[in-house]
């Protein structure tokens, strides 16, 4: 879980996959398959990205190589963001 302090706090999302060939973030704010963000891969195997999330409780997970990994360690992910303050 993380939380961001304003209304479209930018939150960064990472996922360890040094041989994969695509690393996709899926969820509640991209209509799950609908609108999928692409992750960019580092030279450390890592793949990130940086969203702007509104505040609330997100849903989300990595699609790799296009397949939707079973391992328990990779289940769906909740990241939650607090209300704006006024």
């Amino acid at each position: 879980m993380k939380t961001t302090e304003a209304s479209g706090a930018v939150q960064e999302f990472s996922f360890l996959a040094p041989d994969a060939l695509s690393v996709l973030l899926v969820g509640d704010f991209t209509h799950w398959q609908n609108d999928p963000i692409s992750l960019q891969k580092g030279s450390d195997g890592i793949w990130r990205t940086a969203v702007p999330l509104g505040p609330g409780v997100h849903h989300y997970k990595f699609v790799v190589d296009g397949q939707w990994p079973e391992d328990a360690e990779y289940t769906v992910r909740i990241r939650e963001a607090p209300a704006t303050k006024s």
